[in-house]
């Protein structure tokens, strides 16, 4: 029977992210591993985690018609209490997490993954989920008020004047 690494995969809104799926299978193609999936809950009380259980099922449905077998825990809203509540160091070997990218990530702008490989003392993989970007505007800018001064409109700070002169 071969080794199987223990992986603990850590991510929320990012759990059915195309790149979190590639990863998971490219690091599946280097060994055999157990995956296990830690989503922090939406929220507090009942209905977070009820929440958070949906999204658990739909990245593991996601993950298994891609052949990662996975198990999953709903841990606190907080990121940071939630892997004090799941980690083990005798249970896992190695921790995957995913974030939004850049300043759309409430993670990244907690330094969420070195904080976790510092928590943890495991190697840590940080997956950006760029698939999961807001979509950008598209069409034209919005039609403004057109000046009566064209481009000098901007220099007519008083607005127009009623009445005589100054």
């Amino acid at each position: 029977m071969a080794y199987h690494a223990h992986v603990l995969v850590i991510a929320s809104v990012t759990a059915t992210s195309d790149d979190l799926l590639s990863a998971l299978k490219a690091r599946a193609e280097r060994g055999p591993i157990d995956v296990t999936l830690l989503l922090p809950s939406s929220g507090p009380g009942l209905s977070g985690r009820e929440t958070a259980r949906g999204q658990c099922q739909a990245a593991l449905g996601k993950w298994g018609e891609a052949g990662i077998e996975a198990d999953s825990i709903v841990g606190s809203s907080d990121p940071i209490e939630a892997v004090h509540e799941a980690w083990d160091p005798g249970r896992f070997d190695e921790i995957i997490v995913s974030t939004l990218p850049g300043k759309s990530s409430r993670w990244l702008r907690l330094d969420y993954p070195h904080r976790v490989a510092a928590f943890t003392g495991a190697p840590v993989t940080h997956v950006v989920a760029m698939d999961m970007r807001p979509e950008p505007a598209h069409g034209p800018p919005p039609e403004h008020e057109r000046s009566p001064l064209g481009p000098l409109g901007v220099l007519a700070w008083g607005g127009p004047r009623e009445g005589g002169s100054s």
